[in-house]
């Protein structure tokens, strides 16, 4: 990985973090509401985990290599 690249994915972790607290609250707050919804909970659910296997790929390439 250059050194250019470590910005950029510093920038879409944050954002892909933001997005998922955002999905967080969302979901929250529909289930303290009493949504009926389970059809747009579950997807929503489903986003969080697709942006939190995101972040752990994005994660794991600032991780640097070692040489065993």
């Amino acid at each position: 990985m250059t050194a250019p690249d470590l910005p950029s994915i510093a920038q879409t972790l944050a954002e892909l973090r933001r997005e998922h607290r955002a999905l967080d609250t969302q979901v929250a707050e529909m289930v303290a509401a009493g949504s009926r919804n389970e059809l747009q909970i579950t997807r929503l659910k489903k986003r969080k985990l697709l942006l939190k296997d995101a972040i752990a790929r994005l994660e794991s390439k600032l991780i640097p290599d070692l040489d065993a």
